[in-house]
């Protein structure tokens, strides 16, 4: 087979971004919007040494777990690759592709992972459950700014304003930002040249406050520029009955970074209000929250029930952002510790402390790996059982942090994760040192897309928890 040849797939599984895979004289050809079931006739567009792209040009049979989908730029938006299959199989997609990044990338048995794997935890509603989005710019054919995301794997923007995972008042909000930018002349940012000026628009919500925080990333900040901006929002009727939060994200530099380092407050607080059960939290614009407020405390839930806490046990939260998952474990632990490397996102774990008069909780700014290892080689005395829990960010947790906590021996680890592939390389070094498997819990946290949340509770071997 070659490029431009034309053959008929069956297709058979979904690769990690989403597309269809078929194989075709035995060679595994990857097709966007295919899924598993559909028999289509697909164009090679490139061709691997053991692997190939192919486009689809005809569905001869779809697939029966197809469903129409509700969003008019679905197949299109780099957002929901999944979005035409149904809820029904997409958790059972996710179920499996936990259990095979675990055996195929962490070398555990199958039976092993079997024994100890729970059926993954959905929505009953998988739509507009999205507390935060980032919205690019880019100039339209008409000059006009528009917003919209990128399609898959390509800054190409797809214009679109009511994401079916978004909250309806969004498309309100950026109708009335757009207008004003495009009344003003405000230019979009333009990434081949590095000119204009706005980036991107974020938009936040407290889905348990109802609070929204926008804020505007531009890449110089002008205060005569934006001058009545807060007025133009005011006038949609969303300021101040909804916004309480208006700043700006200064990010000067040519690259695709999307937070800059310096924020600028124009309207209301610098923070968003939201609560998680019964305690509340104070979120800055740099800050890391979990996206699905719902899920959110199902995903906590189930950590704080590995982490199984007496009220005298000593809870290391690293990666631990804004201090949302040690916070809400605190009054069933003797002590919190956090460490995170966002200064913003350390301070507002800080005030979380405070405003829900927790006492026995501190947070440390650095790289989880160095504080860690500095507190240790400190030497401080630490009440009870030592209990870690990670939350790392999609690359995984580094060795040097892995190494220190084996070495620290804590009774339990609590891995949170975001990525079945580094978890499973991280989850293969713990169990190579001392640890073993006692909890694989799926959590679908991002419907429609072909990522996975994963709770995983270890102990130590030969321990009884």
């Amino acid at each position: 087979m070659k490029k431009n040849d034309t053959v008929t797939l069956n297709i058979t599984d979904i690769g990690i971004h989403g597309e269809g895979i078929g194989k075709a004289a035995g060679f595994p050809l990857f097709v966007k919007n295919a899924l598993p079931g559909d028999v289509a006739e697909v164009v090679i567009t490139k061709m691997k040494r053991s692997y190939g792209y192919a486009k689809m040009l005809r569905l001869i049979e779809p697939s029966p777990d197809r469903t129409e989908p509700p969003c008019p730029v679905a197949g299109r938006c780099g957002g929901c690759q999944i979005q035409a299959l149904s809820y029904e199989k997409q958790l059972a997609f996710k179920q499996d592709l936990v259990r095979q990044r675990l055996i195929r990338i962490g070398g555990f048995g199958a039976e092993q992972i079997d024994a100890v794997m729970e059926p993954i935890r959905g929505m009953a509603e998988p739509w507009r459950y999205r507390n935060k989005a980032q919205y690019p710019v880019a100039a339209g054919d008409d000059g006009r700014v528009k917003a919209g995301f990128y399609a898959g794997r390509t800054h190409y923007l797809i214009e679109q304003t009511d994401c079916l995972l978004e909250p309806q008042i969004n498309q309100r909000i950026l109708k009335a930002v757009l207008d004003f930018v495009n009344g003003q002349g405000i230019p979009a940012y333009d990434e081949q040249n590095g000119t204009g000026i706005l980036r991107h628009i974020m938009i936040r919500h407290g889905f348990a406050t109802g609070e929204v925080m926008v804020c505007l990333m531009v890449r110089k900040y002008r205060e005569q520029m934006w001058k009545g901006i807060d007025t133009a929002l005011q006038k949609a009727g969303l300021l101040p009955a909804h916004i309480v939060s208006l700043g700006f994200s200064v990010q000067p530099e040519k690259n695709n970074v999307i937070m800059g380092k310096e924020y600028i407050p124009v309207y209301g607080e610098a923070c968003l209000n939201d609560r998680i059960g019964d305690v509340s939290f104070r979120i800055s614009p740099q800050s890391f929250y979990q996206v699905n407020p719902s899920q959110m405390k199902v995903l906590y839930d189930l950590a704080a029930q590995c982490a199984g806490l007496t009220g005298t046990e000593t809870v290391w939260d690293l990666y631990c952002g804004i201090g949302t998952i040690g916070l809400y474990m605190a009054r069933q632990a003797g002590e919190v510790i956090g460490v995170e490397v966002i200064p913003e996102a350390v301070e507002n774990a800080r005030q979380n402390a405070q405003i829900n008069g927790i006492t026995n909780a501190r947070f440390y700014e650095g790289a989880a790996e160095d504080v860690f290892e500095n507190i240790l080689a400190a030497g401080g005395a630490f009440s009870g059982e030592q209990v870690v829990i990670v939350d790392p960010p999609r690359k995984g947790c580094d060795e040097k942090l892995l190494d220190a906590i084996t070495r620290f021996s804590p009774s339990r680890i609590v891995y949170v994760s975001c990525d079945p592939a580094t978890l499973a390389r991280d989850l293969k070094f713990l169990c190579q040192n001392g640890y073993e498997l006692r909890r694989v819990a799926p959590v679908d946290q991002f419907c429609h897309s072909v990522h996975c949340e994963v709770v995983v509770s270890m102990s130590r071997v030969g321990s009884k928890q």
